[in-house]
């Protein structure tokens, strides 16, 4: 007898008084495969088994429920199902958010298991003990405007991934109440991670803000929040803090400025947050924790990312002025060593009050931080953590923003995406300092990746089953149970096949699992239903067939996913879609085109009128972004091993797919996966033409040698005429169904495209024809003229 048919004799399900909300979605997921069998509420969990009674709960202790891992009979953590042949048992769990995700991989993984393990009880201990979202970037973050986005069926899908911890603290609007001078880019940044005093006030800012705002960002989180305690997840928050605050709060209260916190290239006016050396402000934070968690008690952790975005501490070496803040922590004249101790100290007691006003209301309720901002006042944190602080990070090992990890192709790059596949190997200090972290009762939480933002954006719903297996074994094998998966997960309606995330499921309840026979389980369950609808006879062996074809594909793309040696961490993920790379013409000379001309990307660039960037494809700011040298092997690296894989898969999918697909309502997975390993093959190619730019403009440039000047002119040409090409390619895929890139059906931001694609492209074809053999050149100056030009200098 299998599982399924065991719950199909199901007739009564008992559930306890104070069933947590997730109890009803629990029961949804099992009527809906198994029937309708009676719910009786308010019982306890029978002494003996009777026939068809099942008893879904937390683990029962004599004075009732007990969802405390201190009180749970078996071990932390632990969810037990009990089934006999009859429909009798038990479904019992030691902590709620854990419970749909198991039921989910119940009904999908186990439902066609033999019955007879279950029949005396069989634990299961989930790999992970939180797989918390940060950075949601569907929920909360620039995709919260995707058009098609459903909150509900996002939510449940995270849900049924595994995930155990949600973020809802988004905007309610598109934009927010920062304000800045014309040109300036500055208010884009306050649209996401909003701080606290977004949602709610103290007595010290209680006018600051529009009432109106505040309640509807404050209804928006509480109905994120509702929506996660109804699928079983903890409500979680992600601020920037200390975030500054408009100029006329220090109009009344001069002598609680804090940080400058702006970054001076990218602002048009300073940006000061409150000093949180004095009490007063400390009395502010305090007060507004208390009144968020009065609204929603289930909060369970805020996340506090800092020194970017408008936030900072008060002088620490990361703000971008550098060490400067209020009048109470520091004074003239004292050394480094000195003002970095003041400043973590600082730091530290600001942490301590967010957290004990927190635990007034919900006492298990945590911080936690990143301490690559701290890198100047780093041992004066980490010697000050303890219990109720946990760090975020990808490497304990790493001290700031540097790496202790290399390309795992590419040894000489020195450049990965941390928390991502690229991130491989495990250096032996990790483990080092997190046994001193865990001696401090604090944790350490492991980015991790497998979803938008933080590699191939604006992209969604690129397959890679295999290298996401590895990264999660990697991390597992080596005692992290703690995952920070940033960028969440994919709305289904916009992802129906999301192989990621299902690897995740499996693996938190099965960490012995064979991934080569879990991606074909994966690969022959999507193709069932495509088989099901051809003619001929044998549907089995064709099944397995276009199987194995899937297989292929997703191998082949992980092959050129590896190969791919990431120009510059910024253009792989949010600034691919800041800087308009598939929207802004590639030319020789970017200057030569017309102001008006440029006008239809650059509008929302996330850039300043004196950014080089807007004629410098190697530069932002003051950054130097990829050498030419660097380029070039790139371009070189790419054309050898990223695109001959990436094209088989391409092929492969496209001559392979059956015929005469059922109309289920959504595509197939052969149409589905083509169009998205289409767009990612379009969006390395704008990987690797940026890159020849870059080699080519500047190898033009420094050359003096007609020979060599001819060489890199043929780099640059060839790049802009297979950029054309890319550019045609890409607008093929805007006249599919499928949704392979995040868009907006409301306003344009810098942080997300709308879906008026084909007319930018069209232009963007124009201009690279007029323009591509035009003399190569970039002012080295650009800043300094642009500047005086609007200046009248």
């Amino acid at each position: 007898m299998r599982v399924l048919e065991a719950l199909r004799n199901i007739r009564e399900i008992h559930i306890p008084d104070g069933a947590p909300p997730v109890t009803a979605a629990v029961i949804e997921e099992l009527r809906t495969a198994v029937g309708s069998p009676v719910i009786k509420k308010g019982l306890r969990q029978p002494a003996r088994k009777e026939r068809g009674l099942f008893f879904i709960g937390p683990f029962m202790s004599d004075d009732g429920p007990s969802t405390s891992r201190a009180r749970n009979p078996i071990q932390p953590e632990t969810i037990l199902l009990e089934l006999d042949a009859h429909g009798s048992g038990r479904l019992c769990y030691s902590v709620v958010y854990h419970i749909y995700g198991f039921t989910r991989y119940l009904l999908e993984h186990l439902a066609d298991k033999v019955l007879q393990p279950f029949i005396e009880g069989r634990t299961f201990t989930p790999t992970f003990r939180w797989q918390r979202i940060v950075y949601d970037f569907f929920l909360t973050q620039e995709g919260r405007i995707q058009r098609g986005l459903h909150p509900e069926t996002y939510v449940r899908a995270a849900a049924g991934f595994g995930f155990t911890h949600l973020e809802v603290n988004g905007l309610a609007a598109p934009g927010s109440p920062e304000t800045g001078p014309e040109g300036e880019a500055y208010p884009m940044f306050y649209t996401y991670c909003p701080a606290l005093d977004q949602f709610v006030s103290s007595t010290l800012n209680h006018d600051l803000y529009p009432r109106p705002v505040l309640r509807a960002n404050l209804d928006n989180l509480k109905r994120n929040a509702g929506l996660a305690l109804r699928y079983g997840l903890v409500p979680v928050l992600l601020c920037f803090e200390p975030r500054s605050v408009p100029e006329r709060f220090f109009k009344n209260y001069p002598m609680l400025r804090g940080a400058r916190v702006d970054h001076p290239f990218r602002s048009f006016k300073p940006r000061y947050n409150m000093t949180i050396a004095h009490p007063a402000v400390l009395d502010h934070y305090a007060q507004m924790v208390r009144n968020l968690l009065r609204e929603v008690p289930e909060l369970g952790a805020l996340s506090v990312w800092t020194n970017d975005s408008g936030a900072g501490f008060e002088h620490t070496k990361s703000l971008y002025v550098g060490r400067n803040g209020g009048p109470y922590l520091i004074r003239e004249w004292k050394d480094d060593e000195e003002i970095a101790a003041a400043a973590g100290e600082n730091a530290l007691r600001f942490l301590r009050t967010l957290r004990n006003a927190g635990r007034e209301i919900n006492p298990d309720f945590r911080i936690l931080t990143r301490l690559e901002s701290f890198y100047g006042e780093h041992e004066t944190m980490w010697s000050g953590l303890e219990e109720g602080f946990d760090v975020e990070t990808s490497s304990l090992a790493s001290k700031g923003w540097e790496s202790v990890y290399t390309h795992p192709r590419y040894p000489d790059s020195g450049i990965i995406q941390p928390g991502t596949v690229y991130q491989s190997g495990f250096d032996p200090r990790e483990k080092r300092y997190l046994k001193d972290l865990r001696k401090k009762k604090a944790e350490a939480h492991f980015y991790f990746s497998a979803g938008p933002h933080t590699l191939f954006a604006p992209l969604i719903g690129i397959p890679y089953p295999t290298l996401t297996y590895r990264r999660l074994k990697e991390l597992r094998d080596h005692g992290i149970r703690f995952l920070a998966h940033t960028g969440g997960t994919f709305p289904p309606e916009l992802v129906p096949y999301n192989v990621n995330h299902e690897i995740m499921i499996r693996y938190q309840f099965e960490s012995n699992l064979d991934i080569s026979v879990c991606v074909m389980d994966l690969a022959r369950k999507w193709s069932r239903s495509i088989c099901s609808g051809m003619n001929g006879e044998d549907k089995t062996e064709a099944g397995a067939e276009t199987a194995d074809i899937l297989v292929e594909a997703w191998r082949l793309t992980e092959e050129a996913i590896l190969a791919f040696p990431i120009v510059t961490s910024l253009y792989v993920t949010f600034g691919f879609t800041w800087y308009r790379l598939w929207l802004r013409p590639l030319v020789p000379d970017i200057e030569a085109l017309k102001e008006e001309e440029r006008a239809y990307y650059e509008r929302y660039m996330c850039t300043t009128p004196h950014n080089p960037n807007n004629v410098d494809l190697s530069r932002d700011v003051l950054f130097q972004l990829a050498t030419p040298e660097w380029c070039a092997r790139c371009v070189e690296r790419m054309d050898a091993h990223c695109f001959p894989p990436i094209d088989r898969a391409v092929n492969l999918l496209n001559t392979s797919a059956p015929p005469d697909l059922p109309d289920s309502g959504m595509p197939g997975i052969f149409d589905d996966q083509s169009v998205r390993l289409r767009a990612l093959r379009c969006w390395l190619m704008t990987q690797r033409n940026v890159a020849g730019w870059i080699a080519g403009v500047y190898r033009y440039l420094n050359a003096t040698e007609p020979l060599r000047k001819q060489t890199a002119r043929e780099l640059l040409r060839t790049s802009i005429v297979q950029e054309m090409e890319n550019t045609r390619a890409l607008m093929s895929l805007l006249d599919t169904d499928i949704a392979f890139m995040a868009t907006t059906d409301m306003e344009e931001t810098p942080l997300i495209h709308r879906h008026n694609l084909r007319p930018l492209l069209e232009r963007r074809l124009t201009l690279m024809n007029t323009h591509i053999d035009d003399e190569p050149r970039i002012d080295p100056d650009y800043m300094i003229h642009r500047a005086a030009e609007k200046i009248g200098f």
